[in-house]
């Protein structure tokens, strides 16, 4: 906990340097022209399979301008969910819901300046979130530098199906600090810090863990998770992109992410872009990550009641996993009836591996009590969606 704590301190004395940094440019940097995000329509199918459980729905991306200083946007996503997860069969059944997620936001561009709202709300049956967030970009030395400030509050309502009298909150705090720079022609690297803050009920209300019970016919019991009622995150990121003559570009990027409940993880991605004529634009990328178990996380815990706080989520576990993915985008000529509007076409497919070190996959049986094989979890993404930029 003194580790904890001493990083909590250079958190805050970290956010409030910047933040002063960033106050000091707004007052002092000459007016520069930053520039409105495009007028733009998304509309996207997106589909996951993996693990005993699929997700798929539509999503729609409106934005436009308002004059020269303002520009809305809107966002409506859904998410059909059925099946369960390895960590949540063993004790429930397989479920079907449907999860609906709408965003609406404004920008606001001053001088060399944009500043942001955001408001966002999801639903579904058993877990209601709302947020709004605050957001400030500013661009300084002629433009060669990008500093940005977030912050958002979320407000979070848990319950669970069967069960009207069950029902908690959760509070979530995010503030993030970002600096871009362009570096040279060709090269242009982004720091940035992350703090979440989140205060409630932080559990999965269906999750168990499982405890020796030599008196149970499997040989172990069941009894609901308890986790502690904070939770608080840092991460720090790091992404170069370099632009190669033949008009391609390579992204690497770096990630390390702590928290106070003793996770730590690292990941690494590299994405290569690169143009097929004047049309078409290919992509692939390959990420990597590895992460460390919580300290109250067991696959299996040696009596009831062992620990204050107890979890087996297979999140919370070690584990690694590496995803592959490609992508293509085709622009379409331009419509005659329509000439402003620039139409494009994105098709993109992930491939996910998880290798589980300390979680083990109880659904399989003739296996002593402790000794069940390693879980290990493959997944697909697909996502298409058809763009329009005016």
């Amino acid at each position: 906990m003194v580790v904890v704590g001493a990083v909590v301190a250079v958190i805050n004395r970290t956010v409030l340097l910047l933040l002063a940094l960033l106050c000091a440019l707004l007052a002092s940097s000459p007016l520069l022209a930053a520039v409105l995000p495009d007028n733009r329509i998304d509309l996207m199918q997106h589909s996951y399979q993996g693990g005993g459980v699929s997700i798929d729905g539509p999503a729609l991306m409106l934005r436009s301008k308002i004059g020269n200083q303002v520009s809305v946007s809107g966002f409506y996503y859904v998410d059909t969910v059925s099946g369960a997860s390895i960590d949540v069969v063993a004790t429930a059944s397989a479920y079907t819901e449907t999860r609906i997620e709408s965003r609406v936001g404004i920008e606001y561009l001053t001088g060399n300046s944009i500043l942001s709202v955001n408001y966002a709300q999801s639903d579904e049956n058993d877990y209601n979130a709302k947020s709004i967030s605050f957001g400030i970009a500013h661009d300084t030395f002629g433009g060669m530098t990008t500093l940005s400030l977030n912050t958002s509050l979320g407000n979070d309502e848990v319950g669970r199906n069967g069960d009207e009298s069950f029902s908690e909150q959760l509070r979530r705090y995010s503030y993030s600090l970002g600096i871009t720079q362009v570096l040279s022609t060709r090269w242009i690297s982004a720091l940035n810090i992350e703090v979440d803050m989140e205060q409630g009920f932080l559990n999965n209300p269906y999750r168990s863990i499982r405890y020796r019970d030599p008196l149970a016919e499997l040989g172990y019991a069941y009894q609901f998770e308890v986790y502690p009622s904070t939770r608080n995150t840092f991460a720090l990121g790091l992404v170069n992109k370099f632009y190669l003559p033949y008009r391609a570009a390579i992204t690497a990027s770096l990630r390390h992410y702590q928290d106070s409940w003793d996770v730590q993880a690292f990941d690494a991605e590299i994405e290569y872009v690169h143009p097929l004529g004047e049309r078409w634009v290919v992509d692939s990328h390959v990420r990597w990550y590895q992460q460390g178990q919580a300290s109250f996380y067991r696959d299996l815990f040696d009596f009831a009641s062992q620990q204050n706080f107890m979890a087996r989520d297979k999140e919370l576990s070690d584990f690694t996993n590496i995803s592959l993915g490609i992508g293509a985008s085709y622009r379409f000529a331009r419509w005659s009836w329509w000439p402003a509007a620039k139409p494009e076409l994105n098709l993109e497919w992930d491939h996910i591996r998880f290798n589980y070190n300390n979680f083990r996959d109880v659904t399989l049986a003739d296996t002593d009590v402790g000794t069940e094989p390693l879980y290990r979890l493959t997944a697909n993404v697909y996502r298409a969606f058809f763009s329009v930029y005016f």
